[in-house]
């Protein structure tokens, strides 16, 4: 029986995001998805955003996040809390101090109303965590290598999420596996730039997210294996031509833990992923550009346990 994190209605969203790099270049070595891993904590830190899971790969990375309600109250500490986060010390871009701040607020003076709106308008928003996070990394990057110019290609992709333990467990399995679909690692314990390998690890923030998704790492390694299919060495074997024949010339269903290693875009452009309800709720009032129709569509190619996305997607559905 699915656990149900939320229930419908109540504001708190989450959301799988994922941005690529110009014409999809390669530019991160270890050295870069280091930082961009330590940038995507404290950038998600700072706009009370908390991480389920990630994958930074050599050219785009993923998150899977829990965003809480726009204008969800902040008391001054927290504020000044996440500021230092953000600015440990004054830059030329933010010359201002913690402290300078803290009297601000403490002193509720017109420049502390104001800092305080130009703040939390930046906190509780995917767009604005994007943003702030994009444009750290692109100012580091070209720093480091003296180069200028864009780093990303165009805007960032979002799905909705469904606040549903089932529904948030396959998104972040999804994302996960992301090094195992690249040929990088067999198993994603031992890729450290994605969320599942630092809490296996013991990293205590990405224990702590992945059991938004899952109640214990056992049970996400389930997912990410299937239910009594982990050979006894930890890998699980995967032929990707055997997997595309059955997708797409034979029109069959894989097993969840093998679709979960092809890249399918309805993680990436169905736009809402959940429940059939959950998707059609949301596609109310939407523009036609959203959506086709008005009317969830039943995910293809496995067992997805009843998930439905708001994009179609019949052609190419297998990248």
């Amino acid at each position: 029986m699915r656990k149900k994190r939320i229930q419908f209605g109540q504001k708190t969203a989450y959301y799988h995001v994922m941005s690529r790099t110009v014409d999809g270049a390669a530019l991160f070595g270890a050295r870069e998805r280091e930082v961009l891993r330590k940038m995507i904590w404290q950038v998600a830190d700072f706009s009370g955003v908390r991480v389920v899971t990630y994958a930074v790969m050599k050219n785009h990375f993923h998150l899977l996040v829990e965003v809480p309600p726009e204008g969800t109250e902040i008391s001054d500490e927290e504020l000044v809390r996440r500021f230092t986060v953000l600015y440990p010390q004054p830059t030329p871009w933010q010359p201002m101090r913690a402290d300078v701040l803290r009297k601000h607020l403490r002193d509720s003076s017109a420049e502390g109303k104001y800092l305080r709106q130009m703040l939390t308008r930046r906190m509780h928003n995917v767009s604005f965590l994007m943003k702030t996070l994009k444009q750290r990394f692109s100012m580091w990057l070209n720093r480091s290598r003296d180069r200028f110019g864009p780093v990303w290609a165009d805007r960032f992709k979002s799905v909705l999420v469904e606040g549903d333990q089932w529904a948030l467990r396959t998104v972040a399995a999804y994302i996960d596996l992301n090094a195992v679909r690249a040929g990088i690692v067999e198993d994603p314990k031992d890729y450290r730039f994605c969320g599942y390998g630092e809490a296996v690890a013991g990293v205590q923030v990405a224990r702590a997210g992945l059991s938004i998704a899952s109640g214990s790492l056992s049970h996400y390694r389930e997912t990410l294996y299937g239910f009594g299919s982990e050979p006894k060495e930890g890998k699980a074997s995967f032929d990707r031509e055997a997997a595309v024949r059955v997708l797409e010339k034979e029109k069959g269903n894989l097993p969840l833990s093998q679709i979960l290693r092809c890249r399918i875009r309805y993680f990436s452009d169905g736009k809402i992923l959940g429940s059939k309800e959950f998707v059609e709720s949301h596609l109310k009032g939407t523009t036609p550009a959203m959506s086709q129709s008005k009317h969830a569509h039943p995910m293809h190619g496995s067992e997805w346990g009843g998930l439905s996305v708001a994009q179609g997607l019949r052609k190419d559905l297998f990248g």
